[in-house]
């Protein structure tokens, strides 16, 4: 299979000192790496929403978050670094680590928790990485094949508690690691990446780049993969019991979008929380009771709990007028879908308000394009 045709652009990914100048003001995407995210971190993020930005926050594809029409974006920049959110200016945009969320408390082969802070310090922690495009993606899976679904530049993906696949863009390598090994070998994998790439913003934009990256690893694979397949996953949503008797609590929100009042309820609720790749949140480590305070508290607040509710397949790109390229207000256009019923349960929808679908979801899923003359379905 030929390699995708190299980028002939730029990069320009934002991130929280790179933002973008969008058609409503500055937008800065602030990196989670693998998600993961304190109650004293969202309050300080619902605050800057409400006094820097336009009121809400939007969880992204990468579990990350993102504030827009940002008025004093050197002012955000202070609060996120007094707040951890920006431990290293020079790598901030690079910081694109994805975590199975629930790894630890339900299910999975391995837990993985452990290695997102370890693999974040040592991203950081290398100069060359720097210059990788902020479009690289590392994914650190439990077993249960989540977040090897997003076809990661460079990840893992466990078989046993000590036996992980290495994932080189979006497949399995061949080459098996253990746990011990997996921080040296994805950093060192991505170094190599920046020596070899030219234009190519992803690894699979690379000819023969996976090969290539092995080669320079010294790792040859194993012969046959036995890696179970992947599918389109979805948020974890509604009462999950986590092994440890207590409870941990899945939400979806409506196009991803938290408003700063929301927020600042949801951190006072004082317990982790993790942002999955599907715009969605996991509130963790509840006992039972307190369990059901918030979903009687935060889901008339529009926390969604129901993972029958059509929001949990429906999406969207920003639209006008945040775009000046969109050809409509997609999310005005989708919210009256969803409420007029007219989208189903299981109907996997994206609206895009040009040909560049931003912000789709990988796998299968129905276009709603808008153009010039109305939108086309596809």
């Amino acid at each position: 299979m030929s390699s995708p045709a190299p980028r002939t652009t730029p990069d320009r990914c934002p991130g929280a000192l790179s933002t973008h100048q969008a058609a409503d003001g500055a937008l800065a995407r602030v990196r989670l790496p693998g998600g993961l995210l304190t109650s004293a971190q969202l309050q300080v993020l619902a605050h800057c929403a409400a006094e820097l930005g336009n009121g809400s926050i939007e969880l992204t594809s990468r579990g990350n978050m993102q504030l827009r029409a940002v008025t004093d974006t050197d002012k955000l920049a202070r609060r996120l670094a007094d707040i951890g959110l920006l431990p290293s200016p020079s790598h901030e945009r690079v910081r694109n680590i994805v975590a199975s969320p629930l790894s630890g408390r339900v299910g999975g082969t391995s837990d993985v928790r452990s290695m997102i802070g370890s693999l974040d310090v040592a991203v950081c922690a290398e100069l060359e990485l720097a210059d990788l495009p902020g479009r690289v993606l590392f994914a650190l899976d439990d077993g249960r094949g989540d977040v090897a679904s997003l076809a990661p530049d460079f990840g893992v993906r466990a078989l046993a508690p000590d036996r992980y696949a290495l994932l080189l863009a979006g497949a399995d390598s061949g080459v098996r690691i253990s746990a011990e090994n997996i921080i040296e070998v994805l950093v060192a994998a991505a170094r190599h990446f920046v020596e070899l790439r030219r234009e190519e913003w992803r690894l699979s934009e690379l000819p023969d780049g996976p090969a290539r990256v092995l080669a320079r690893l010294g790792l040859e694979p194993g012969g046959s993969t036995d890696v179970p397949g992947t599918s389109d996953s979805l948020p974890p949503i509604g009462w999950l019991p986590q092994r440890d008797g207590r409870v941990a609590l899945g939400a979806a929100l409506a196009l991803g979008v938290l408003d700063a009042r929301s927020a600042e309820f949801l951190a006072a609720v004082d317990k982790p929380m993790v942002i999955t790749p599907w715009r969605s949140l996991v509130l963790c480590d509840l006992d039972e009771d307190a369990a059901e305070s918030v979903v009687r508290v935060l889901a008339p607040m529009g926390l969604i709990f129901d993972e029958h509710s059509p929001w949990i397949h429906a999406s969207a790109c920003t639209g006008s007028p945040g775009c000046d390229k969109s050809h409509a207000d997609v999310r005005a256009d989708v919210t009256a879908a969803v409420d007029a019923g007219n989208i189903s349960p299981g109907e996997r929808q994206h609206w895009s308000g040009c040909e560049r679908r931003c912000g789709r979801p990988k796998g299968a899923v129905l276009d709603v394009v808008a153009g010039p003359t109305g939108y086309r379905v596809s």
